[in-house]
């Protein structure tokens, strides 16, 4: 956005999170049916880390026993799932902040960061989680479903409504924290890139300047998450797909340093990346909504103090 553009869609209205949701679908969608494969390795590799113990032998073993379309496997319930939990977790996610904005007015902006991404977080995950039950059983066992068509059906028949929800805990232990620390670090970056790199408001750069630092910030973001949030990510696979009963017994089995290191280097390839394209696309919505790109605690013209530098009404 050029100074002195002109928004066309009004901060803080009903529009706005829709435009918000409506980023955060596409983007979350979009971004997570383009990584199914590396996605489909990482839970193997979670499931049978003996027979699938590298990135490159990982994707030879599975083309070669099951042929190149099982690298998509469950894309499905990457793009309608993650796309769902894309539009409730970026959507609330600037309501919250902008309701405890005006609740914490002398709290440290980074407490209403975290409270407003983890509070988003909660109702996106209760979203995800029966997308997300169908997708991993899928791309471990292909023999049980070809996709959410089957999968929703075949899952209730056979456990219940509990079925859907076995990894919502876990999910939420992956999840919150990486959306916490995710959101707080893409706005910190944000900030330190405005005030020591750039030196200029945000309303005052050009569009490639914002979405510059929107990248660089959500790749710093996604990285950051990805390492804080992998303990969990092998809990959820290995619950969904019955390698364990229980949390407890999962990180038994798993041992703890490897909750911290299985998978991991394909989570950063993935969740790097992701987070990046994501932050982009959604940014790039906003942008030519005339809405400011994302970062900061803004509250009308009365934002200076807690976002640091001054918003352009």
């Amino acid at each position: 956005m050029e100074t002195g553009r002109r928004r066309t869609i009004e901060e803080f209205t009903a529009g706005y999170y829709g435009v918000c949701a409506a980023g955060g679908t596409v983007s979350a969608g979009a971004t997570h049916l383009a990584i199914t494969p590396l996605d489909v390795l990482k839970v193997n590799m979670q499931v049978n880390p003996i027979k699938y113990n590298g990135i490159i032998s990982g994707f030879s073993t599975l083309c070669r026993e099951e042929g190149a379309s099982a690298l998509w496997r469950g894309w499905s319930g990457k793009f309608l799932g993650y796309g769902v939990q894309g539009g409730f977790k970026f959507g609330l996610y600037e309501y919250f902040k902008k309701l405890y904005g005006d609740l914490l007015v002398n709290q440290n902006k980074g407490v209403i960061f975290f409270l407003s991404s983890a509070s988003a977080q909660v109702f996106a995950d209760v979203a995800l989680c029966p997308f997300e039950a169908i997708k991993v059983r899928v791309q471990a066992h292909p023999s049980f479903a070809n996709g959410l068509a089957d999968g929703f059906p075949k899952i209730y028949a056979n456990e219940g409504f509990y079925g859907f929800y076995r990894g919502l805990l876990p999910l939420w232990g992956r999840n919150l924290p990486f959306s916490m620390i995710m959101f707080t670090t893409f706005e910190h970056t944000v900030d330190l890139m405005h005030r020591n790199v750039i030196r200029r408001n945000r309303e005052d750069c050009s569009t490639s300047q914002q979405l510059a630092v929107t990248c660089l910030a959500g790749y710093a973001a996604g990285t950051v998450g990805a390492v804080i949030s992998n303990p969990a990510d092998n809990i959820v696979s290995s619950l969904y797909n019955k390698k364990a009963a229980s949390i407890v017994q999962a990180v038994k089995k798993i041992g703890l340093a490897n909750l911290f290191t299985r998978s991991l280097p394909v989570r950063i390839a993935t969740v790097g990346p992701v987070v990046t394209l994501q932050w982009f696309l959604y940014d790039s919505i906003k942008l030519l909504n005339g809405i400011p790109a994302s970062g900061g605690v803004r509250k009308h013209l009365r934002d200076a103090e807690l976002l640091g530098y001054h918003a352009t009404p």
